[in-house]
């Protein structure tokens, strides 16, 4: 399902920050929301580090960059501490977010078939439409780079 052109749906999830964090209170700034599967990981830990190494950039856009994952606070926290990442994780413990941003579901690793988080991002315009959504996200190291392109390429 391509969220394209739809309103985002809405979320109010916990944050890294000690808040709750909702679509409604990004409103007027444009949202980049990446699902990941876990903290610390390899491929997890490349995407963070892309992500806060172009925060700045990000920021001149009017951005917010939002990480989303099953894990708990704590987890993230010690996740934010280990790479200095300067934006808020949130925890979706129960999937209710990352399923209706089709970032929860049947995925294939090395062959085999599971549920589980699909690493994707999706942008949100500051009107809470969808602009831009990548379904899944293949190199998780050069994705930053790939959003923050398509980000001065499509001003919102």
């Amino acid at each position: 399902m391509s969220l394209e052109g739809a309103a985002a749906p809405p979320f109010e999830l916990e944050g890294s920050d000690g808040k709750k964090h909702t679509l409604a209170g990004y409103a007027g700034k444009t949202i980049i929301i990446y699902f990941y599967p876990r903290d610390n990981t390899p491929g997890c830990t490349k995407e963070a580090c892309g992500f806060r190494d172009l925060s700045p950039p990000f920021g001149e856009l009017n951005s917010v960059i939002l990480g989303v994952s099953k894990d708990s606070l704590t987890s993230h926290d010690k996740f934010i501490r280990s790479f200095e990442l300067p934006f808020i994780l949130l925890s979706d413990p129960d999937t209710a977010m990352m399923t209706a941003y089709g970032a929860f579901g049947e995925k294939v690793l090395y062959g085999k078939k599971s549920l589980g988080t699909i690493r994707s991002t999706v942008i949100v315009g500051p009107d809470g439409v969808v602009r831009k959504q990548w379904k899944t996200v293949k190199k998780a190291e050069s994705h930053p780079e790939e959003v923050l392109a398509w980000l001065k390429g499509n001003p919102l």
